[in-house]
């Protein structure tokens, strides 16, 4: 009788026990305590750190919920921007006409841009490349347009003053600091803990090869509905936080040059990666103040458009990085617990340690 063979004790992949779940937690809520104190201490000290700092905030939510449809899913999407108008403008309507609580306003904008995400990717997403590129962007014009199109909308016999081209004015401010580090965690763990589930894990088969995933019983079209869904979702969520924290809002959001920024920030990041996004996107915040500044000190001549420069800048900065790391600069690497235990443990056996010396003296 041939015995049943084994897989060898290294092939098994151990559960963690619940101590060092629990330790794992405990530890990352210390480490969010103790950013947000200290984020907080310099948003609370400056009204413009405040905003920087908030924008950032929204920039992260963004540049995630994008790096799970390109990075992860590998779908090229070009009119994300759009689904942050959809969001904005319905956050917006309803705590301005309807008096709606932000939390729930931020949850319904949310909504229905995954809706939208839905309604756009069940006929889009069976297109792959570059056709699945201009479906994308032509959503995001239809918005835009859309919005600048529709001055007033009758609901329940209220008219809901949208304003066209001109925009939405009159938003109340409800956007805080505290509300987008909230939002902002809460967005990067879901997408953390959506990526490394067996959903995630289909959607990382799809990018790799979508036939030989389909193959293997993967019902593609499914899960890159799923993640497009998901993707707006967070993107809706954010274009809430924006309208209730410049209280207005402009068809031009929705635009193409918005989403190309986007997509810069996820490309120079690191596609597949949740720490490059992060990165990426408060980098990028710094330079949008920053370049401003630095013609100022330069004493350049008035006429240069700080806009164009920074999108100067960042067409080189990519051109660059697409040269030296196709993938971004962080693409695929990921700051985890155990990426940072074997880190300090490489620091602590390096040569002329006081571990290491130890550990020879006792040899000795």
């Amino acid at each position: 009788m041939t015995p049943t063979p084994t897989l060898p004790t290294a092939a098994l992949v151990k559960t963690p026990s619940w101590p060092v779940v629990a330790t794992r937690w405990a530890l990352q809520l210390v480490v969010i305590a103790g950013l947000y104190a200290a984020l907080q201490a310099v948003a609370g000290s400056n009204r413009y750190y405040e905003v920087v700092l908030t924008q950032a905030g929204i920039y992260v939510i963004m540049a995630v919920s994008l790096n799970l449809i390109l990075g992860y899913t590998g779908l090229l999407s070009i009119g994300h921007a759009g689904f942050m108008a959809v969001g904005g403008y319905t956050a917006a309507v309803l705590t301005k006409f309807f008096h709606v609580p932000f939390p729930v306003a931020l949850l319904a904008g949310g909504v229905v841009a995954g809706l939208a995400g839905l309604l756009v990717g069940i006929p889009s997403l069976r297109l792959r490349g570059d056709y699945l590129a201009i479906a994308t962007l032509g959503f995001g014009e239809i918005i835009g347009v859309l919005l600048a199109l529709v001055d007033e909308v009758h609901v329940a016999g209220r008219v809901i003053e949208i304003g066209g081209g001109q925009g939405l004015i009159g938003i109340p401010r409800y956007t805080t600091f505290a509300w987008t580090f909230l939002v902002t965690v809460l967005a990067i763990k879901l997408t953390w803990h959506f990526v490394h589930s067996t959903h995630g894990r289909a959607c990382i088969a799809i990018r790799e090869d979508e036939v030989a995933a389909e193959a293997m019983g993967i019902p593609t079209t499914r899960y890159k509905v799923l993640a497009f869904s998901l993707g707006a979702l967070l993107a809706g969520v954010a274009g809430g936080l924006h309208a209730h924290q410049y209280l207005y809002l402009n068809p031009a959001l929705a635009g193409f040059m918005n989403s190309v920024f986007i997509l810069v920030i996820v490309v120079i990041g690191g596609l597949g990666s949740t720490t490059g996004a992060v990165a990426a996107a408060i980098f990028f915040t710094y330079m949008n103040q920053a370049v401003p500044n630095w013609l100022q000190r330069l004493n350049l001549p008035a006429q240069l458009d700080p806009a164009a420069v920074r999108m100067v800048l960042f067409s080189l900065l990519l051109v660059m990085v697409m040269l030296v790391r196709p993938r971004g600069l962080l693409g695929g690497v990921e700051l985890t617990w155990e990426g940072v235990a074997r880190w300090a443990q490489g620091v602590l056996n390096r040569p002329g340690s006081g571990r290491r010396d130890a550990g020879k003296g006792g040899r000795a």
